[in-house]
């Protein structure tokens, strides 16, 4: 999960990154799911980009016991 700022309302809320199939400026920050479902944020292309990578590191670093 990434966590992005709503256009607008900045209204801050999570999107599973797992579901994002697009990420592009026209020239606002759109964020397409493989579910149809469409976001515009205040975060550019790039930094959702780097939310996320830092999410799947997260997730593929190994338990530490």
């Amino acid at each position: 999960m990434i966590k992005v700022t709503r256009l607008g309302s900045g209204d801050e809320f999570v999107i599973n990154a797992d579901l994002i199939l697009t990420v592009e400026a026209k020239p606002d920050t759109v964020i397409t799911l493989t579910t149809g479902h469409k976001f515009i944020v205040e975060e550019d292309i790039d930094e959702v980009v780097r939310r996320v990578v830092a999410y799947r590191r997260s997730v593929m670093q190994p338990l530490q016991g």
